[in-house]
């Protein structure tokens, strides 16, 4: 079977346009960050701004930022739109590079990136896509909101 070819009675994706793509990233504070870690995958929950088209986190000196400063990265937000009964999904994928450049650490320490961890988050790392891409789908079984309490859609 042709991975192209629509299945019989399926519901085309909605593949979603660059610019809405920055537009839900720029709506949510915490995305997943794949990596690769003693040649496994891994994924870390960070939360993040959108900075000049690329992806600005801080991070301790751990698993996190060992794996991901200098490497390929894929960075992945995702939402749902109860009242629309719609899920869609954004994944960006780039090297993610610390930042050293000293009037571009100036800049990135003016966002508003606060890390929701405690602990020391010194290291500011960003990543520089290369691909954007997102999808939109109606979610099959999902609950919709409705004037009276959820319940599942037919």
């Amino acid at each position: 079977m042709d991975a192209n070819q629509p299945v019989a009675g399926a519901v085309p994706l909605e593949v979603l346009e660059i610019p809405e793509c920055w537009a839900l990233l720029r709506e949510q504070p915490v995305g997943r960050l794949a990596v690769l870690h003693d040649g496994r995958p891994d994924i870390f929950p960070v939360n993040f701004v959108v900075d000049h088209g690329s992806l600005v986190f801080r991070t301790g000196s751990g698993t996190l930022f060992a794996s991901a400063a200098g490497s390929w990265v894929a960075f992945e937000v995702d939402g749902y739109a109860a009242d629309e009964g719609r899920a869609w999904s954004v994944v960006v994928r780039g090297r993610a590079r610390e930042v050293h450049d000293v009037d571009d650490i100036l800049d990135v320490l003016t966002l508003p990136l606060l890390p929701w961890h405690a602990g020391p988050k010194p290291r500011l790392v960003r990543i520089e896509p290369d691909s954007v891409s997102g999808r939109r789908f109606p979610v099959r079984g999902g609950y919709r909101a409705t004037t009276g309490p959820a319940r599942p859609t037919e």
